[in-house]
This record gives C-alpha cells, structure tokens and sequence, in this order.
C-alpha cells in the first residue's frame, strides 16, 4: 500500500488531502466527519480583519456550541480553535483574512494559545488607487507577513493572489519575512451586475478542475527554490487533481469545492482512488517534484513555448476534424 504521509508547514500529515477554509470546517461535527474520512490536515474558516474592528456580542460568544461560521466573531472563533484541538487528533489550522496589519499581530498570538497548530494568512487585497505601484503592493503583503511573524512561532502560510508581475522573486521575499509555506492560489470572487437594481451583486460558483492549471504552473516553477512548503488550492476535485499537484510538487492538496458539492465523505473517495493510482509506488515522497519545471526536459514548457503550443494545439485539432470547427481559433484574448 502506498505511504500517502507528506509533510507541510513542518507538520507530520497522514495524507496530503487537506480541507481547506469552508463552512465545512466552522463546525466540530464538520472538522469531525472531515477527519473520519481521511483528510490529513483541517483549515478552520477565514477570521476576517472586519470582525476585529468591533468585537459586537451579537455576533458570538465564548461557546456556540463548536460552531464559528462567517461572521460568528473573534470570541466563538477562539473557542472553535480550543475546542478543535481537544476534539481531532489531526493539525489545525487557523485562518486570518484581510488587507491591513490592523488586528492581525495581536490574533495570531491569541490563536497560538487557543491551540492552533498553524495559521494560513489569507491577504485578501485588490488593488484600485491609480497612484499605488506595484512594488507598495508587494511591501504590504511583507509588511502584514513580518508582523504576524513577530508576534507567533507558529509556522506561517501565506495564501497568495497570482496577481503579481514576478510571484518567483516575492515568493522568496515572503519566505526571509517569516512564511513557512506558501498556498497557491487564493479565488477572488468576481461581482457581477444587476441591471434591472443597478446594484453590485456578491457571486459565488464552485471551481472546477480546470482551473487548477494555474496552480500547476506556478507550483512547477516554485518546486525547491525556496525552503517553502506549497499548498495546491482551488480546482482540487478528483484523484488524478491531486496526483498532478504533487508530481508538480505540492506538500498537499487542498480541497474546497469539492468536498462542498459531495460532502466531508468525499476525501475517503478520493484517497482510495489515489492509492490505487499510487499502487506501483512506494510513497508519495517518491513522485513529488517529477514533474516540475525543473525536472522536466523541457522547462520551456512551464513559460512561454507553452503559448505557442497551446494556439498550435488547437490547428492540429482543427486539421485532424475538418467542418467541425464552427468557432474562431483563440487568439491572444
């Protein structure tokens, strides 16, 4: 039987199938059937940096019965950690989103002693003032990283945007401000319009395996050029998605969407499916980083040659069945 055992954020992970931050994850009876089915690590729900503005009692006490969903506030947030803890026997990993040091130092050292075993920090920041360069953006992302690293010992992820002119150089600025692992990537949720209430609508759609291609690239090209863990998140469905992330060079795997669309259950699926697809090896040390960009004969291929074989891809498509191609090839759009 293969050894799925990987390690990430310096944790020893029974697998690398990981529950990323859902409402999955805000509950004991979730975290509880999340662990049942075989998932290596738990990432409770995001803390957001507006909750800690104004701690309103309304929002959550100090127990809501091991429930701390969107919104719940820092009080019920502290207790799910507490509680977490003594309830699983897998790592917990706390969850802090927001854009500004704000509360961020002073948490991070409250989750530590709530018992978190790690904590992934969700910069969730867009960009629209004309006059901010791009080089501010990046210091912020350092600046809010070095705090947090000033106030807890706890490995540290840093969950990142692929919104970024040159990710390999920040990567490694992340790594000398304190990260631990890096999580690749976060899924900013577009907004859409309403033209009947000319309102700005919130849009949510599951991801599918499609877009997990992203992740493969930048994971590929990451694979040991810092000491940095790499998380693979969003478009993780199915077996053959995880066994990609680590041949790309993945520490794990973190599920979302799919475990939403099928249950906590679903991680049992997929494991039985990966061992069977990880039956003529030893472990899955052994495959990890073999397919990465440095790895592979041809690098070009994680960069630009990909462009052009891509646009080629499709005339082979074209040519092999013609008066089926109803639509215009892509182009650079």
């Amino acid at each position: 039987m293969a050894d799925l055992r990987t390690r990430y954020l310096g944790m020893e992970l029974r697998s690398p199938l990981v529950a990323s931050s859902s409402p999955l994850t805000g509950s004991l009876d979730g975290l509880r059937r999340l662990e049942a089915a075989g998932a290596g690590a738990v990432v409770l729900p995001s803390l957001f940096e507006e909750e800690l503005e104004e701690e309103a009692p309304s929002r959550g006490g100090a127990d809501r019965g091991g429930q701390a969903g969107y919104g719940a506030g820092p009080a019920a947030y502290l207790s799910l950690v507490t509680q977490a803890k003594e309830a699983l026997s897998i790592p917990v990993v706390a969850s802090l989103n927001g854009v500004s040091r704000g509360g961020w130092a002073g948490y991070a050292s409250r989750l530590e002693e709530a018992g978190a075993d790690a904590l992934e920090l969700n910069v969730y920041y867009v960009s629209s003032r004309p006059g901010l360069s791009g080089n501010e953006v990046e210091w912020h992302y350092l600046d809010v990283v070095r705090a947090v690293r000033r106030a807890t010992r706890l490995p540290l992820a840093v969950k990142l945007s692929p919104y970024f002119s040159s990710l390999v150089n920040l990567a490694g600025q992340l790594v000398e401000a304190g990260a631990s692992g890096l999580v690749l990537f976060n899924r900013f949720y577009q907004p859409d319009l309403d033209i009947e209430t000319m309102a700005v609508l919130p849009a949510l759609e599951l991801s599918t395996s499609v877009e997990l291609r992203l992740r493969l690239r930048w994971i590929a090209i990451l694979h040991r050029r810092h000491r940095v863990s790499l998380a693979a998140s969003t478009g993780v469905h199915t077996a053959t998605d995880v066994l990609k992330v680590l041949l790309a060079g993945a520490d794990v795997a973190m599920m979302t969407s799919a475990l939403l669309r099928h249950g906590p259950e679903h991680v049992a699926v997929v494991e039985r499916e990966l061992r069977a697809v990880l039956a003529e090896h030893d472990s899955v040390s052994q495959l990890r980083g073999s397919m990465s960009r440095d790895a592979m004969p041809d690098p070009a291929g994680f960069e630009r040659a990909n462009y052009m074989r891509t646009l080629m891809s499709w005339s082979s498509r074209a040519k092999a069945s013609p008066g089926q191609a109803t639509v215009d090839p892509p182009t650079g759009g």
